[in-house]
């Protein structure tokens, strides 16, 4: 029946509340986008390693470790 309007600095914070939450969606979809975009690329990646034979690392010499001199 009767709705009380809402005053100049109630609107203006509705409004600035409504666009924030418009530019926190926008930035959710893009980023969810840009990580849904990453997981196939990095799935493609590894599924077409997973087909190649993998070669053997081949084993570094180690170097001798040098005792080290205390101070006493």
């Amino acid at each position: 029946m009767f709705q009380p309007k809402a005053s100049k600095q109630e609107a203006k914070a509705d409004t600035t509340t409504r666009v924030a939450r418009e530019i926190m969606d926008v930035e959710v979809a893009k980023r969810e986008a840009k990580t849904e975009r990453l997981r196939l690329a990095r799935l493609e990646r590894e599924y077409a390693e997973a087909d190649k034979p993998s070669k053997p690392a081949a084993a570094k010499p180690r170097k001798a470790a040098v005792a080290k001199k205390t101070k006493r």
